[in-house]
This record gives C-alpha cells, sequence and structure tokens, in this order.
C-alpha cells in the first residue's frame, strides 16, 4: 500500500461556477406566484403528461396532430399540468407544433387561474428530429468520434433554433450516460466510454442549446441525463439492474453531470433503472444529497417516462401506487413524467393533505419548475416566435451536418491503400443498410424507433444513391443481396460481382431505440457474417461500412475484406459524407471514442487497470480507443513538458509537434492521456485528458498545446472523497511518453 504523507481534498466542482440560477428579482416574483396557489395548482405543476393524452388518435405515422379539445381543457384547467411532452406519436410540420403549442399556451396563459405558461419538452436527441423540416446531424458516437468541439456546440445551436422555431422550450438531451457496454441498445446516444470526452462535449452540446450565438429567443433548455449510472447494465440490456459502488459512481458515472451543472444545464432527467437494489427515482441519496445538496442544483429533476408509478408495478419496493409517488418527491422528483393519466395528480394531493409528503417539498419543487419557465422567458412571451426562424440557413445548416459526417466517419482498415477508389471504377454495391436511409439515422429520427422509411425526406441520399451520384450510375451496379433477416438475392449478387472492380458491402443494424434494441450477443447476425464470406470468395477486394449504433462483432470477417469504414449513424448527410470518402472527395479523420472489442466477452476498455495487463492477462480489444486511419500519415515529435516538478497549485502545459508527413491533406485528433503512476488506490494504465484536432497540408507541422490542474490529476480515493496525491505521473500522446513529479 502507498504511504500518503501529503494530499489535498478537491471539491466534486473544481472549475468555473456558472450554475444554473435566477436573479433575486425573478426568485422574488416566484415566491409571489408560490404564495397565491393552491395545492391542486402546486402539485398541477409537478404533472407532465405525454401529447397523445389531449389528442385524437392517428391513424397513421404520416397523419397530422389533432387535439381533443375537451382533454386539452381537462388537463390544463382541471389538472394543472405545468408541462406537456411528446410528438403525438410522429413528427409534425414546423407549421403543426406552431398551432399545437400555440393552443396549449392560449388555455394556460389566457384561461387558467394564475396564467402560468406549459413547459413543453421533446427528445431532440441529434437534432430537431421530431420536426420535418429540421436538420438531422449524426448521433451523440459520432459526433464524439470527430474530436471536434466546434462541431457538437453548432449541433446544440441548431437543433435549439429549430426547435424553438417549432414553438417548444425544453430539449431532453444531453445523454450523459458512459458508453463503456456494449451491448446496451443506447450506446449511440453517449459521447463514448471516456470521462473527460463525454464531459467535455456534454459540456459543449449544453452551451449550444442554451446560450446560442442566434439569441437568447434561439436558445432552449438542457436536460442532462440520465442521472446516474443508466448506461452501467449488468446484462447490457435497457433498464435492468446496476450494481455500482460508490467510488465507481463518482470517478466515471458523475464528473459528466458535474461539468453539465456547472455549464448551466437546467434540467436533469433520472435513471429509470435501479442502483445496488434501490430504484433511483426513490433514491434520496443520489437526488437530493449529492445532486442537490452537494452539486449545488437549482433546476428542475424530472422523472422519466412512467417511472414513478413502476417504483409500484415493477420494481416492488412501493405497495401501492400513492406509496411509489410518496417514495419519488420526498427522494427529491420535482415533476413525473406520468404520462398517461393523472394518477400522480391525484395521489399526490392526497399525500399533501394528510400530511405525509411536506408542503415545502411541494413549494421547492414548484419553485425550480417555475425558475425554469422563468429563464426561458415563457412568462415574457409562451407562443412560437416567429422572428426565430430569419435566422434558419438550412443549406448552411446541411452543410455543417455533412462535415460533422465527414469527420467522424472512422477508417479502421486499408489493406494495400485499397480506399480512395477511383472513379472510373466499376463497384458492386450490397448489403442490408445500403439503400436505406433510417440506417443512417437509427432512432429518435422523425418516430421514436426510427423506422419508418416513408418519413425520411426523399431529396436525401441512402448509401447506394450516393455513390451514384459521385461516381456515376454507369459505374454502379446495386443488388442488395440480403435483407437483415433473409436471402433477397445473393446468387445474382456473387454472378455480378465477376463484373466489377471492388464491392461495397454495407453491414450494420436497423434502426432501434430503447428497450426495442435490446440484443443478446455483440455477433452481427449470421446471416451478415455468412454473407460477406461468400463475397470474399469472389476474390474482389470488399470495402466494408458499418452503419450501427454499437460495436458489433466483425472478428470472423475483418480478415476477408480489404478496408473497413465505421460510420456509425452519420444521419441525413451520412451517405453523401460516406461516399466522397470512399472515393476521395475528402481525408477520413475519426478516430473512435470507445473501444472496438475483439470477442464477445473480456472487453478492456481504453483506460484499463494494470492488474487487466498482468500475468496472462493481455489488452483485448480489435481496434483500440481513439485508432483511426487516414488516406495520409502523420508523425508526432517534440513532447515537452514545461518542468518536471510542480505543486497542487500550478498549471502543467504540455505540447507536442503534429507533422503530415503524406501527399494528402488531412486532420489528425489528438489525444493526450496521463498516468498517475503510483496510487492510493489502483489507477488506469492510462486515461484521457485532453484531446484536439488539426488540420495539416502535405509537409507541414502544428504544434499543439494542452494544460493540466490538479482537477485532472484527481481521483476517488478510499474514503469516496476526490483527493489529489504527490508522485510521478506520466503524459502520452501517440507512442510519446513525458514525466513529471508532483510534489507538495
Amino acid at each position: 500500500m502507498k504511504l500518503i504523507t501529503t494530499l489535498i481534498l478537491l471539491p466534486i466542482l473544481a472549475f468555473s461556477q456558472s450554475k444554473f440560477r435566477v436573479d433575486n428579482q425573478t426568485e422574488m416574483k416566484i415566491s409571489e406566484i408560490i404564495s397565491q396557489m393552491t395545492i391542486e395548482e402546486k402539485v398541477g405543476q409537478m404533472t407532465q403528461v405525454t401529447l397523445e393524452v389531449v389528442g385524437q388518435p392517428r391513424v397513421s405515422e404520416e397523419d397530422e396532430f389533432v387535439f381533443d379539445e375537451a382533454k386539452l381543457r381537462e388537463a390544463i384547467l382541471k389538472y394543472r399540468v405545468g408541462s406537456i411532452l411528446n410528438t403525438g406519436g410522429a413528427v409534425n410540420s414546423v407549421k403543426s407544433w406552431q398551432g399545437i403549442i400555440t393552443k396549449i399556451q392560449e388555455i394556460a396563459t389566457k384561461e387558467s387561474r394564475l396564467h402560468i405558461p406549459i413547459l413543453y419538452g421533446v427528445d431532440a436527441i441529434h437534432g430537431a428530429n421530431y420536426t420535418k423540416e429540421s436538420t438531422l446531424f449524426p448521433q451523440a458516437i459520432a459526433m464524439a468520434a470527430t474530436r471536434n468541439r466546434d462541431f457538437v456546440r453548432k449541433a446544440g445551436e441548431i437543433t435549439a433554433l429549430d426547435v424553438r422555431n417549432s414553438g417548444i422550450s425544453w430539449n431532453f438531451n444531453p445523454v450523459l450516460d458512459m458508453g463503456r457496454q456494449p451491448l446496451w441498445p443506447r450506446f449511440y446516444e453517449t459521447f463514448g466510454e471516456s470521462v473527460y470526452l463525454t464531459s467535455t462535449l456534454g459540456e459543449q452540446y449544453i452551451l449550444g442549446l442554451q446560450n446560442s450565438s442566434f439569441g437568447k429567443e434561439s436558445s432552449v433548455a438542457s436536460c442532462m441525463k440520465h442521472y446516474l449510472g443508466y448506461s452501467n447494465s449488468f446484462n447490457g440490456l435497457d433498464r435492468t439492474p446496476i450494481y455500482l459502488p460508490e467510488r465507481q459512481l463518482r470517478e466515471i458515472y458523475l464528473p459528466p453531470f458535474a461539468k453539465a451543472i456547472n455549464a448551466g444545464s437546467m434540467t436533469v432527467m433520472v435513471n429509470s433503472s435501479e442502483i445496488n437494489g434501490i430504484p433511483v427515482h426513490s433514491n434520496k441519496h443520489i437526488i437530493t444529497e449529492i445532486l442537490k445538496e452537494e452539486l449545488g442544483f437549482e433546476g428542475l429533476v424530472v422523472s422519466d417516462w412512467e417511472d414513478i408509478i413502476r417504483i409500484h408495478t415493477r420494481d416492488g419496493v412501493a405497495e401501492t401506487p400513492k406509496e411509489a409517488v410518496k417514495y419519488a418527491i420526498l427522494a427529491g422528483l420535482d415533476m413525473s413524467m406520468v404520462p398517461n393519466d393523472f394518477s400522480f395528480y391525484e395521489y399526490l394531493v392526497e399525500l399533501v393533505k394528510e400530511g405525509e409528503v411536506p408542503i415545502s417539498r411541494i413549494d421547492d419543487a414548484v419553485r425550480r419548475i417555475l425558475r425554469v419557465k422563468f429563464a426561458l422567458g415563457l412568462f415574457e412571451n409562451a407562443f412560437p416566435n416567429k422572428s426565430v426562424a430569419k435566422n434558419i440557413n438550412r443549406e448552411k445548416f446541411d452543410k455543417i451536418s455533412l462535415d460533422a459526417a465527414m469527420e467522424s466517419i472512422t477508417l479502421l482498415k486499408n489493406d494495400n491503400s485499397t480506399l480512395p477508389i477511383s472513379k472510373k471504377s466499376k463497384v458492386l454495391v450490397t448489403g442490408p443498410t445500403s439503400n436505406l436511409m433510417q440506417v443512417l439515422n437509427g432512432g429518435w429520427s422523425y418516430t421514436w424507433q426510427g423506422n419508418n422509411e416513408k418519413l425520411y425526406p426523399q431529396e436525401k441520399n441512402t448509401l447506394l444513391e450516393a455513390i451514384e451520384k459521385v461516381a456515376g450510375k454507369e459505374n454502379v451496379i446495386f443488388n442488395q443481396g440480403i435483407t437483415f433477416d433473409k436471402d433477397v438475392d445473393v446468387k445474382s449478387t456473387i454472378e455480378n460481382a465477376k463484373n466489377v472492380d471492388y464491392i461495397i458491402l454495407a453491414l450494420g443494424e436497423p434502426a432501434y431505440c430503447e428497450t426495442p434494441g435490446n440484443i443478446h450477443s455483440l455477433e452481427l447476425d449470421e446471416i451478415q457474417i455468412n454473407y460477406a464470406k461468400e463475397l470474399a470468395k469472389t476474390g474482389k477486394p470488399i470495402i466494408l461500412v458499418l452503419l450501427q449504433g454499437r460495436p458489433r462483432l466483425i472478428t470472423k470477417i475483418v480478415d476477408n475484406v480489404s478496408a473497413v469504414f465505421m460510420a456509425y449513424l452519420p444521419g441525413n448527410e451520412g451517405g453523401d459524407a460516406i461516399a466522397k470518402l470512399l472515393f476521395g472527395d475528402g481525408n477520413p479523420s475519426g478516430v473512435l471514442p470507445f473501444t472496438y472489442p475483439k470477442y464477445q466477452t473480456g472487453n478492456t476498455l481504453h483506460d484499463y487497470k494494470p492488474i487487466e495487463k498482468f500475468d496472462v492477462n493481455s489488452e483485448n480489444w480489435l481496434y483500440p480507443f481513439g485508432f483511426g486511419l487516414s488516406y495520409t500519415t502523420f508523425q508526432f515529435s517534440n513532447l515537452k513538458i514545461n518542468g518536471s516538478e510542480f505543486n497542487f497549485n500550478q498549471s502543467i502545459k504540455i505540447s507536442v509537434d503534429v507533422t503530415n508527413t503524406g501527399k494528402l491533406a488531412g486532420k489528425k485528433a489528438v489525444d493526450l492521456f496521463v498516468r498517475d503512476v503510483y496510487g492510493s488506490v489502483s489507477r488506469p494504465v492510462k486515461e484521457l485528458k485532453g484531446f484536439d484536432k488539426v488540420n495539416l497540408k502535405p509537409g507541414e507541422t502544428k504544434t499543439v498545446e494542452f494544460v493540466l490542474t490538479s482537477e485532472n490529476l484527481s481521483f476517488i480515493g478510499r474514503d469516496n472523497q476526490r483527493i489529489v496525491e504527490p508522485g510521478e505521473f506520466q503524459v502520452m500522446v501517440g507512442d510519446l511518453v513525458q514525466k513529471f513529479t508532483l510534489i507538495k
């Protein structure tokens, strides 16, 4: 055991304090409103229902939403709901959205007793994906592969602009869960496995949503989710038990939320699962003691879909639905996403009148809700602001999405410089993901599951259409070959392969979201593996394009192909992005935001512990975190530190030179890793603590600089406190290593 004679304790939030709060004058206004409210009005503010509750059923997802006005008036005037969410079943046009929000706010602000506006929320996960005319971006896992902060912030700004143009002011995003369990169906909604990468990109997205350069009227409230540890699924399935020691909770899963709070995030959504046997929606330690008291969060805490009642119906912790409501509110929940009825309202009113829930807890919740409504300017104008549209430049926004997709796509293999392909070459395009829009986007795309092809914009290109556009239809043969579950025309595909120079094989996953996306194996479906092997028998070079939301295993076929593109879920512009890169109208620069596994089990993450490489154990991956090839070559040199010894209060400046040693211009992601060589708790062999990206012409060299502080060198000690210990540290960029010593 290391004997520590000197260490410093750090607060969990060691950076700038820009947390969400409102000014004293607004707090006084809120107090005045609360003083006038009845118990029923207060509980109504804490109640959130889905739009379907107040609408007529849609015959199909292509139909427009229509209100049931009697139900709408009942929800707002009888039950005094403070919030409505969702889409009414599927995507709506801007015009339809503006009509929906206008109707809701007219009743709330003109007919209710206190004229309190409705807070409307929607899951705009990769762009305003429930507004027909919006720009859709690559999913978060792909955005993390760009290593480009600017893209993430711009995506936040443009998403906010499109959401607010729809009349909506609350976005249930970003997902700050850690992508460390590749089976998990929400993996693609994360920024990957690194705490630093997730924290940094989450912060940028929140700043984009809430502090838009387009102006306050074009901003929306962010909702960091899913607090806390949701992605650490024991078996990889959605909404299943989580076992999470306090140290791991604080070391890995809490920092992105702490960073998001510092960035000013207004709201947070709670983890749908349980931690160590306690449903998180009933966990006062997690919600009140850590989030509200320790982290100082003053915003709104909302439940996830139906998760309060599930403390009774699913978890068997509360004996009755009413007791479930009591558990959740006393734990610190401020708003219930009920969402299909008014049972929460009825139970909570009873609990308050019976003295089971103190009015002080209710007042605190309502204050937090009203803070968000005031901060969004809803008391000034709750209606759609038509002036927001003046900032929309759809051509420019789609170009940003295209550029982000191109920088995300990750070249994992390129034997004998197979890529890029000459545009004069004859190619066969095949595979289940070769001619669908849904596979470019995944879930949360026009519908919850994202699998309705009819709703995707016809002017956007599938991979096949994009390849035909770049290479010319005369040079392209298309045979789908297989779907995800059956043979379509394998025999004719094999025959056509004889007449081409290359096979572009598109494999991966159909669109999915949440629990319907559960799988029990990372293996690609057997039909896809066998199809790849059959194509390999033709002897033609195969370029494998993977369109998927998580790293499905390709170990059985990777040796049969000449090149591999990990394309993730690149969005509506993704087909064009892939095609451009395939034929040399761009240079790949994406790098993995996760470790690509080689096997079903035994996956080793980038921040593995020394014991994981001890004795017979070894690094176990197909491609490591941060890996990504280019059509040019790069070299790192002159890794320097501005000293050899530093005290706890000093900043540590690090620089490294990056040179383009190839013949093409290209961008290079630069990841900085740090190792605390000896610690009182075993420390990772390396952890990402900085990243940047440089654009270099052939022969050009640029210097990249990083700054480390005590926060970057800290960890959760034996007493579950964040500490920094003196001792030896290493910094690593590529194969270069330098060291320094931290002293008292």
